[in-house]
């Protein structure tokens, strides 16, 4: 029985100093694909991921960027050991990398666009917390309330919207940092268990963002969307992409549209499980653990684990 690999790529929030020092130490090719990073972005991408302060990769200018090349030096050095995917999705920004190992962009158009939708995203955001006496805008992740409920309060809120339906136990939202404070009060009042604010530099996937899909758009007839090589599947509509033309819709959709996570998992899940000839392995190729953790929530997560991939010890162990 041959082994299928799904790869999951991991979005903001999953970034961190130092993150794939050791893994681009110890393969050429996943350093090489740094540098090359660097010589498309005229930006020092190494210095980016491990001389950066957590502040620093926090900005969407930065975050976006680093975790693309993290993303991607890890899936260069699972494919010196012929590790490659058949199957790919990404959780937001992750979708980026997830089109580059479908195939559906080349990596120096994927490097381009992730760069312009870094700088145009991190723009906005700060032109929105002008506009609301400095206050960031950003995301609170909603933890032990029923996504409907979650949904209910936001829809109660000016600014506050559902943004992330990552699990039956956890829904983020997205908003203005008033917006966002009178939610996370009302969700704790409702019983959730915990509100956290995080590491992100705006209110993704609302549309508070419109104006970055608006200048996201043209960026996007540049590059060249293929049909995907590998099954992929869209946070957009939560199931499989299947035309180029769908996926670069999607694309500027996806910055004010909410990502249907918990839709994808299902889908993904039920091709594994329809494919009875093959083994298949979930890996989590960027930084972090979160997806893992999601994937870990789910109703097939016990039977058909994830295993976060972005250590040398990670890589080498598989």
């Amino acid at each position: 029985m041959a082994v299928k690999y799904a790869f999951l790529f991991p979005g903001q929030g999953a970034q961190a100093p130092g993150m794939v020092k050791d893994v681009a130490e110890k393969f050429e090719s996943a350093a090489k694909i740094i540098d090359d990073i660097s010589s498309i972005t005229g930006v020092d991408v190494k210095k980016l991921l491990w001389e950066s302060t957590p502040e620093e990769l926090s900005r969407s200018d930065n975050s976006q960027l680093a975790i693309t090349a993290a993303s991607l030096a890890i899936m260069e050095a699972l494919k010196e050991k012929g590790i490659v995917p058949s199957a790919a999705m990404g959780f937001s920004l992750g979708e980026f990398p997830a089109l580059y190992a479908a195939g559906v962009l080349s990596f120096e158009d994927v490097i381009k666009v992730v760069r312009e939708r870094g700088l145009i995203m991190q723009k906005v955001c700060e032109e929105i917390a002008s506009s609301n006496e400095g206050h960031a805008p950003g995301m609170s992740a909603i933890i032990g309330l029923p996504p409907e409920k979650v949904k209910e309060i936001a829809d109660g809120i000016k600014d506050a919207y559902a943004a992330n339906l990552n699990s039956a136990k956890q829904t983020v939202i997205s908003g203005t940092f008033d917006a966002l404070t009178e939610a996370e009060k009302a969700c704790t009042e409702a019983g959730a268990r915990r509100a956290i604010r995080l590491k992100v530099a705006g209110p993704f996937h609302s549309p508070l963002m419109q104006k970055a899909a608006d200048e996201f758009g043209p960026v996007l007839e540049s590059a060249s969307f293929n049909t995907p090589k590998i099954a992929l599947f869209s946070n957009v509509s939560g199931t499989q992409a299947t035309t180029g033309a769908e996926v670069k819709t999607s694309a500027v959709l996806h910055l004010t549209h909410p990502v249907q996570w918990t839709a994808e998992e299902s889908v993904l899940a039920s091709l594994i499980q329809a494919d009875t000839a093959n083994e298949w392995k979930i890996l989590e190729v960027g930084p972090g653990k979160v997806l893992t953790g999601l994937w870990g929530q789910t109703s097939f997560g016990e039977t058909l684990p994830s295993l976060p991939v972005n250590t040398v010890e990670a890589i080498e162990s598989l």
